[in-house]
Parts: structure tokens; C-alpha cells; sequence
């Protein structure tokens, strides 16, 4: 399986000759990310973690594209797709599922964002496990229960997190290896910072951490 990694929290996975994305968000090249995909999984409403303009489009240019996503986002794209016709490929998925995707199966996890501030009202997450190697939790520090991820995007800077809760996260799930996602806010400094406590601590612990680049690819 081939993962390449762009700005943000958006990763393409390419397996068996199908191209599953998830989180193509308004911070990254969502429509390179989506160019040919078959499957897109949004895992909340922020605009970070789903361009709603560059979804639609990319579901109107290619009639195979379904999206998967939180009740609430999905009706939302519902309601802005208007009569375009793409409404029967936008599936609403719940926490505690499994979908069979071509060359993908997925489970789904969590339920919740993470608290960002008491005055700011909560929104739904879903954590997605993909072909129970690569997990990509969101906004949420949920672990995956029952399985163990191989591979771990993780979160690294956020309006609801802090670097102890990061190395936490890391450890909990106890991945083989971890990547970077949510890191657009920081600077080069800021990000140096806190990947260096995330691959020192991480390997006490048996996580190998590895810098991506936006663009760059891996085979898992």
C-alpha cells in the first residue's frame, strides 16, 4: 500500500489499483489529492479537513468518486450539491462500523472532536483504521480499541492539544512507525520542536517517527 502525504491532515492511499483519500481540507492540494481517487473519508466539518468546493467538483468529474462521512457533513455536501446528482454517493458513517471498500476495508472509531474550548460546541469525529495498518484519527486523541495500528498519523500541533498529549497519543497506540499530520500551523522551528520529542520519546516505545513532506510518498 502506497501512502503519500500532503499539506495538513489529506493523505492518498493507493492499494490494488484503487485510491482511497482522506481529509482533503481547504489547508491542502485537495484536488491533486483527489485526482482519480474512487473513495474519499472525511472525519469532521472543519474546513481543515474537507473542501467542500474541491469534494463536489471532483464527484462531478468523476462519476465511480464516493464520499464517507460524519451524519452532519454529510448532509451538508448533500444540501450543497444541489441537483448535481451525486447525492446516492455521499454515505453518512457512524463511529463503531466497517465498510468494505475496493482494496480498503475500513473501520471507524471515536465520535467526538476534541475539546477545543467549553464555550465551543463540540462537533462529531470519526477515526478511520484503513486495512488495520494506517490510523488516522481526526481531531481526536482516540485510541483505536481491539487493534493495534501499525502505522499512525499523527496529529502533531492543534488549537486542542499540547505537545504532552501529542507524545501520549503516540505512545497509547503504540504504532510500528508514525507520520505527521495536522502540522500546518507551526513553523519550521515549532515543528522541529515538537517532532524531536515525538521520535525520542516515540521510540522509547517501539514507534519509529518519520518526517513527510507534502508530496511525499511511502510504501507501507
Amino acid at each position: 500500500m502506497k501512502l503519500t502525504k500532503y499539506t495538513h491532515s489529506c493523505v492518498r492511499l493507493e492499494n490494488d489499483s484503487q485510491v482511497l483519500v482522506i481529509d482533503p481540507g481547504t489547508f491542502s492540494e485537495s484536488a491533486e489529492a483527489l485526482d482519480g481517487a474512487h473513495n474519499v473519508l472525511i472525519t469532521h466539518e472543519h474546513p481543515d479537513h474537507i473542501d467542500e468546493d474541491a469534494v463536489l467538483a471532483a464527484m462531478n468529474s468523476n462519476p465511480d468518486l464516493q464520499a464517507f462521512a460524519p451524519g452532519g457533513v454529510a448532509e451538508q455536501l448533500r444540501s450543497d450539491a444541489g441537483e448535481s446528482g451525486v447525492n446516492s454517493r455521499i454515505i453518512d458513517v457512524l463511529p463503531e462500523t466497517a465498510l468494505e471498500l475496493p482494496g480498503f476495508n475500513v473501520k471507524t472509531f471515536g465520535g467526538q472532536h476534541a475539546l477545543i474550548h467549553p464555550l465551543i460546541p463540540m462537533v462529531a469525529n470519526i477515526g478511520y483504521l484503513i486495512n488495520d495498518d494506517v490510523y488516522h484519527p481526526g481531531d481526536s486523541f482516540t485510541v483505536p480499541h481491539g487493534l493495534r495500528a501499525t502505522t499512525l498519523l499523527v496529529p502533531l500541533h492543534a488549537p486542542w492539544s499540547k505537545a504532552a498529549e501529542v507524545i501520549d497519543f503516540v505512545i497509547a497506540v503504540g504504532a510500528d512507525r508514525a507520520f505527521p499530520i495536522h502540522e500546518a500551523l507551526l513553523n519550521e522551528t515549532g515543528l522541529k520542536m515538537v517532532e524531536g520529542h515525538v521520535q525520542r520519546i516515540g521510540s522509547y516505545y517501539g514507534t519509529e517517527y518519520r518526517h513527510l513532506d507534502a508530496g511525499e510518498s511511502v510504501e507501507l
